[in-house]
Protein backbone atom coordinates (compact mmCIF):
# COMPACT_ATOMS: atom_id res chain seq x y z
CA UNK A 1 0.00 0.00 0.00
CA UNK A 2 1.34 3.42 -0.89
CA UNK A 3 2.28 5.98 1.71
CA UNK A 4 -0.66 8.41 1.91
CA UNK A 5 1.73 11.30 2.54
CA UNK A 6 3.13 10.86 -0.97
CA UNK A 7 0.16 9.91 -3.13
CA UNK A 8 -3.35 8.57 -2.95
CA UNK A 9 -2.96 5.19 -4.60
CA UNK A 10 -3.96 3.65 -1.28
CA UNK A 11 -7.51 4.96 -1.80
CA UNK A 12 -8.07 2.74 -4.83
CA UNK A 13 -6.75 -0.26 -2.90
CA UNK A 14 -8.94 0.47 0.12
CA UNK A 15 -12.04 1.19 -1.93
CA UNK A 16 -11.71 -2.08 -3.86
CA UNK A 17 -11.16 -3.99 -0.61
CA UNK A 18 -14.24 -2.46 1.03
CA UNK A 19 -16.39 -3.14 -2.02
CA UNK A 20 -15.20 -6.76 -2.02
CA UNK A 21 -16.02 -7.14 1.68
CA UNK A 22 -19.45 -5.61 1.16
CA UNK A 23 -20.18 -7.94 -1.74
CA UNK A 24 -19.06 -10.94 0.32
CA UNK A 25 -21.25 -9.87 3.25
CA UNK A 26 -24.21 -9.54 0.89
CA UNK A 27 -23.69 -13.01 -0.51
CA UNK A 28 -23.34 -14.45 3.01
CA UNK A 29 -26.68 -12.85 3.91
CA UNK A 30 -28.37 -14.18 0.76
CA UNK A 31 -28.58 -10.72 -0.76
CA UNK A 32 -27.47 -9.24 -4.05
CA UNK A 33 -24.36 -7.00 -3.76
CA UNK A 34 -26.13 -4.25 -5.67
CA UNK A 35 -28.63 -3.91 -2.83
CA UNK A 36 -26.10 -2.16 -0.56
CA UNK A 37 -24.44 1.16 -1.35
CA UNK A 38 -21.38 2.63 0.37
CA UNK A 39 -21.25 6.20 1.64
CA UNK A 40 -17.59 7.26 1.94
CA UNK A 41 -17.16 9.31 5.12
CA UNK A 42 -14.50 11.93 4.44
CA UNK A 43 -14.67 13.81 7.73
CA UNK A 44 -11.36 15.30 8.91
CA UNK A 45 -9.72 14.67 5.51
CA UNK A 46 -8.96 17.68 3.36
CA UNK A 47 -10.29 18.57 -0.09
CA UNK A 48 -7.24 17.08 -1.80
CA UNK A 49 -8.21 13.64 -0.46
CA UNK A 50 -11.80 14.11 -1.57
CA UNK A 51 -10.57 15.10 -5.02
CA UNK A 52 -8.46 11.94 -5.18
CA UNK A 53 -11.48 9.86 -4.18
CA UNK A 54 -13.51 11.53 -6.92
CA UNK A 55 -10.97 10.20 -9.42
CA UNK A 56 -12.24 6.74 -8.44
CA UNK A 57 -15.73 7.71 -9.51
CA UNK A 58 -17.00 8.70 -6.06
CA UNK A 59 -19.11 11.83 -5.82
CA UNK A 60 -21.13 11.46 -2.61
CA UNK A 61 -19.42 12.02 0.73
CA UNK A 62 -20.56 11.92 4.35
CA UNK A 63 -19.50 14.62 6.79
CA UNK A 64 -20.18 15.15 10.49
CA UNK A 65 -19.57 18.88 10.64
CA UNK A 66 -21.20 21.58 8.54
CA UNK A 67 -18.05 23.70 8.71
CA UNK A 68 -16.16 20.92 6.94
CA UNK A 69 -18.74 20.87 4.17
CA UNK A 70 -18.44 24.64 3.82
CA UNK A 71 -14.64 24.60 3.66
CA UNK A 72 -14.44 21.69 1.24
CA UNK A 73 -17.20 23.10 -0.95
CA UNK A 74 -15.20 26.30 -1.34
CA UNK A 75 -12.00 24.41 -2.13
CA UNK A 76 -13.79 22.12 -4.59
CA UNK A 77 -16.02 24.73 -6.21
CA UNK A 78 -17.28 23.61 -9.59
CA UNK A 79 -17.03 19.91 -8.79
CA UNK A 80 -20.14 17.73 -8.85
CA UNK A 81 -20.28 16.58 -5.23
CA UNK A 82 -23.19 15.57 -3.03
CA UNK A 83 -22.54 16.33 0.63
CA UNK A 84 -24.39 14.20 3.17
CA UNK A 85 -24.69 15.34 6.79
CA UNK A 86 -24.38 12.32 9.10
CA UNK A 87 -23.47 14.00 12.40
CA UNK A 88 -25.71 15.49 15.06
CA UNK A 89 -27.02 18.75 13.65
CA UNK A 90 -27.68 21.95 15.56
CA UNK A 91 -30.55 24.14 14.38
CA UNK A 92 -28.26 27.14 13.92
CA UNK A 93 -26.56 25.22 11.09
CA UNK A 94 -29.79 24.87 9.09
CA UNK A 95 -28.97 27.84 6.86
CA UNK A 96 -25.75 26.32 5.53
CA UNK A 97 -27.21 22.84 5.33
CA UNK A 98 -30.12 24.11 3.24
CA UNK A 99 -27.65 25.77 0.90
CA UNK A 100 -24.90 23.15 0.64
CA UNK A 101 -26.10 19.66 1.54
CA UNK A 102 -27.93 17.18 -0.65
CA UNK A 103 -29.06 15.03 2.26
CA UNK A 104 -29.29 14.92 6.05
CA UNK A 105 -29.18 11.50 7.72
CA UNK A 106 -29.49 12.78 11.29
CA UNK A 107 -32.95 14.35 11.50
CA UNK A 108 -34.12 13.58 15.03
CA UNK A 109 -36.49 16.31 16.26
CA UNK A 110 -39.19 18.68 15.06
CA UNK A 111 -37.18 21.74 16.09
CA UNK A 112 -34.60 20.78 13.49
CA UNK A 113 -37.27 20.00 10.91
CA UNK A 114 -38.75 23.48 11.47
CA UNK A 115 -35.37 25.16 11.00
CA UNK A 116 -34.57 23.20 7.84
CA UNK A 117 -38.02 23.80 6.36
CA UNK A 118 -37.73 27.57 6.83
CA UNK A 119 -34.28 27.79 5.30
CA UNK A 120 -35.16 25.48 2.40
CA UNK A 121 -38.13 27.69 1.56
CA UNK A 122 -35.76 30.66 1.37
CA UNK A 123 -33.31 28.71 -0.81
CA UNK A 124 -36.19 27.26 -2.87
CA UNK A 125 -34.76 23.79 -2.41
CA UNK A 126 -35.86 20.41 -1.11
CA UNK A 127 -33.72 18.00 0.88
CA UNK A 128 -33.61 14.23 1.26
CA UNK A 129 -33.61 13.22 4.93
CA UNK A 130 -33.24 10.07 6.97
CA UNK A 131 -34.54 9.95 10.52
CA UNK A 132 -31.89 9.03 13.03
CA UNK A 133 -33.30 6.64 15.62
CA UNK A 134 -31.52 5.90 18.90
CA UNK A 135 -31.14 2.14 19.20
CA UNK A 136 -28.12 2.13 21.53
CA UNK A 137 -28.33 2.75 25.30
CA UNK A 138 -25.12 4.80 25.22
CA UNK A 139 -25.51 8.42 26.30
CA UNK A 140 -23.03 9.49 23.61
CA UNK A 141 -25.37 8.41 20.82
CA UNK A 142 -28.02 10.76 19.45
CA UNK A 143 -31.33 9.97 17.82
CA UNK A 144 -35.08 10.02 18.13
CA UNK A 145 -36.44 7.63 20.78
CA UNK A 146 -37.85 4.59 19.02
CA UNK A 147 -41.28 4.95 20.64
CA UNK A 148 -41.65 8.43 19.10
CA UNK A 149 -40.98 7.41 15.51
CA UNK A 150 -44.59 6.83 14.48
CA UNK A 151 -45.77 10.27 15.62
CA UNK A 152 -42.65 11.91 14.19
CA UNK A 153 -43.24 10.38 10.76
CA UNK A 154 -46.84 11.58 10.85
CA UNK A 155 -45.76 15.12 11.77
CA UNK A 156 -43.17 15.25 8.98
CA UNK A 157 -45.89 14.87 6.39
CA UNK A 158 -46.51 18.57 6.92
CA UNK A 159 -42.97 19.53 5.85
CA UNK A 160 -43.04 19.69 2.08
CA UNK A 161 -39.37 20.61 1.71
CA UNK A 162 -38.17 17.49 3.55
CA UNK A 163 -38.27 14.23 1.59
CA UNK A 164 -38.17 11.39 4.10
CA UNK A 165 -36.31 8.47 2.50
CA UNK A 166 -35.67 6.10 5.39
CA UNK A 167 -34.00 5.60 8.76
CA UNK A 168 -30.47 5.76 10.17
CA UNK A 169 -28.86 4.51 13.37
CA UNK A 170 -25.56 4.03 15.18
CA UNK A 171 -25.24 0.66 16.89
CA UNK A 172 -23.86 0.15 20.37
CA UNK A 173 -20.07 0.04 20.49
CA UNK A 174 -19.51 -3.48 21.77
CA UNK A 175 -17.59 -6.69 21.10
CA UNK A 176 -20.89 -8.53 21.55
CA UNK A 177 -22.02 -9.15 17.98
CA UNK A 178 -25.55 -9.98 19.08
CA UNK A 179 -25.89 -6.66 20.93
CA UNK A 180 -24.76 -4.83 17.79
CA UNK A 181 -27.09 -6.85 15.57
CA UNK A 182 -29.98 -6.11 17.92
CA UNK A 183 -29.61 -2.38 17.19
CA UNK A 184 -29.73 -2.97 13.46
CA UNK A 185 -32.61 -5.42 13.79
CA UNK A 186 -34.61 -2.89 15.76
CA UNK A 187 -34.19 -0.29 13.05
CA UNK A 188 -35.35 -2.77 10.40
CA UNK A 189 -38.43 -3.62 12.44
CA UNK A 190 -39.18 0.07 12.92
CA UNK A 191 -38.84 0.60 9.15
CA UNK A 192 -41.21 -2.27 8.46
CA UNK A 193 -43.76 -0.89 10.93
CA UNK A 194 -43.51 2.56 9.35
CA UNK A 195 -44.06 1.16 5.90
CA UNK A 196 -47.11 -0.71 7.17
CA UNK A 197 -48.43 2.72 8.20
CA UNK A 198 -48.00 4.01 4.65
CA UNK A 199 -44.64 5.76 4.94
CA UNK A 200 -42.04 5.39 2.18
CA UNK A 201 -38.94 4.25 4.07
CA UNK A 202 -36.93 2.38 1.46
CA UNK A 203 -33.51 3.14 2.93
CA UNK A 204 -31.75 1.85 6.03
CA UNK A 205 -28.42 3.59 6.69
CA UNK A 206 -26.63 1.49 9.29
CA UNK A 207 -23.23 -0.06 9.74
CA UNK A 208 -19.74 1.44 9.69
CA UNK A 209 -16.18 0.24 9.12
CA UNK A 210 -16.16 -2.06 12.15
CA UNK A 211 -19.63 -3.58 12.00
CA UNK A 212 -21.08 -3.30 8.50
CA UNK A 213 -21.25 -7.09 7.82
CA UNK A 214 -23.68 -7.35 10.76
CA UNK A 215 -25.70 -4.43 9.41
CA UNK A 216 -25.88 -6.00 5.96
CA UNK A 217 -27.11 -9.26 7.51
CA UNK A 218 -29.89 -7.27 9.19
CA UNK A 219 -31.03 -5.44 6.05
CA UNK A 220 -28.88 -2.31 5.60
CA UNK A 221 -29.30 -0.63 2.22
CA UNK A 222 -26.38 1.74 2.85
CA UNK A 223 -23.30 1.61 5.05
CA UNK A 224 -21.18 4.58 6.14
CA UNK A 225 -17.46 3.84 5.81
CA UNK A 226 -14.63 6.18 6.71
CA UNK A 227 -11.55 4.55 8.22
CA UNK A 228 -11.58 1.48 5.99
CA UNK A 229 -11.43 3.76 2.93
CA UNK A 230 -9.49 6.84 4.02
CA UNK A 231 -7.35 5.44 6.82
CA UNK A 232 -6.73 6.76 10.33
CA UNK A 233 -8.50 10.03 11.02
CA UNK A 234 -6.65 13.26 10.58
CA UNK A 235 -7.25 16.12 13.04
CA UNK A 236 -6.32 19.34 11.23
CA UNK A 237 -7.31 22.54 13.01
CA UNK A 238 -9.36 23.56 9.99
CA UNK A 239 -11.81 20.70 10.34
CA UNK A 240 -11.84 19.64 14.00
CA UNK A 241 -12.49 16.13 15.27
CA UNK A 242 -16.09 15.01 14.86
CA UNK A 243 -17.65 11.71 15.87
CA UNK A 244 -16.53 8.18 15.11
CA UNK A 245 -17.60 6.67 11.80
Amino acid sequence: MSDPTNDYAYLAHNWAAVRERVDAACRAAGREPGEVSILPVSKTFGPEVVRAAMALGLHRFGENKVQEIRSKSEALAGESIEWVVIGHLQTNKAKEVARLASEVQSLDRLELADALQRRLEIEDRSLDVLIEVKTSPEDSKHGLPADQLSSFLHALRGYDRLRVRGLMTLAVQSDDAEAVRACFRQLRHLRDAGQDQGHDLARLSMGMSGDFPLAIAEGATEIRVGTAIFGVRQIPKTYGTGLNN
